[in-house]
C-alpha cells in the first residue's frame, strides 16, 4: 500500500483535492441558494434537491467545460506551435521524440498494446490523449447548456414565466458570457505559466526547467 501511495502520490493527492473541492462547492451553493430562497420567500430545497438543479449542476460544468478546453488545445497547439525556452515546448530546431513514428518499435515488448496491433486503432490511438480532452470539453460544454437551461427554467417557474429550450439558453449573451470569462483565465493562466518557466525556476518539479538551464534551453 505505501508502494502504491508514493507510485500515485500526485494523482491522489489532485483527485482528493478536487472531491473536497467539489464538497465544499455543493454545500456553500446549497446554502447560497437558500438564502436566496428566503429572500424571495419560496420554499426551502434538500441537498439532494439541489445536487440535481440547475444553479448546481450549470457552475460546475461551467467550469469543466474551461478546464478540459484548455489542456485539449494546449495538447493539439503544442503539437505544431513552439516557444522558445519553454519546457513545455518542443524544440525548433532538433528532432523531438514526440515525432517519432511508433511503427518503429512495434516489437518493444514494453510498448502499449495498440502499438502492436497497428492499423487505424494504432492511428486512434495516437491521437488518444487530444480526443479524450476533446470529448470531455463537448460533454462538459453540453452539461453546462443544459443545467443553464434547467436554472433559467426554475428562475421562469418561480416568476411565472413561460420555460425556454436548450436552444434559446444557446442564443442566451448570458450563457456565453459565462463561457468566455471562464475561457479567457485558462488561456490566459497556461500561457503564463509557459512565459514565467522561461525566466523563472521551481527546484525540483519537472514543470520547470534545471535552475541553472540557460533561458533559451527548450524543452526538458
Amino acid at each position: 500500500m505505501h508502494r502504491l501511495l508514493r507510485d500515485n502520490g500526485l494523482s491522489v493527492t489532485l483527485f482528493g483535492l478536487f472531491l473536497i473541492s467539489l464538497v465544499g462547492q455543493a454545500l456553500t451553493g446549497w446554502r447560497a441558494q437558500l438564502a436566496e430562497l428566503r429572500l424571495h420567500e419560496l420554499p426551502a430545497v434538500g441537498l439532494t434537491e439541489y445536487l440535481a438543479s440547475g444553479h448546481f449542476i450549470s457552475a460546475v460544468f461551467e467550469n469543466w467545460e474551461s478546464e478540459f478546453l484548455q489542456m485539449a488545445a494546449y495538447v493539439l497547439l503544442t503539437t505544431f506551435l513552439f516557444q522558445k525556452g519553454a519546457s513545455e515546448s518542443k524544440k525548433p530546431d532538433e528532432h523531438n521524440p514526440e515525432d517519432e513514428s511508433p511503427s518503429a518499435r512495434r516489437n518493444d515488448p514494453d510498448a502499449p498494446w495498440p502499438v502492436h496491433r497497428g492499423g487505424l486503432l494504432l492511428k486512434l490511438y495516437s491521437h488518444s490523449l487530444s480526443i479524450a480532452l476533446v470529448t470531455l470539453f463537448l460533454v462538459s460544454f453540453w452539461l453546462h447548456l443544459a443545467g443553464s437551461t434547467r436554472r433559467m427554467n426554475e428562475e421562469a417557474l418561480q416568476h411565472r414565466q413561460p420555460p425556454q429550450t436548450v436552444m434559446d439558453t444557446l442564443a442566451e449573451p448570458e450563457f456565453w458570457y459565462e463561457s468566455f470569462q471562464n475561457w479567457q483565465s485558462e488561456f490566459l493562466s497556461i500561457g503564463m505559466l509557459l512565459v514565467l518557466g522561461i525566466y523563472l525556476r521551481e527546484r525540483g518539479s519537472p514543470e520547470s526547467k534545471p535552475v541553472a538551464a540557460p533561458h533559451a534551453s527548450t524543452g526538458h
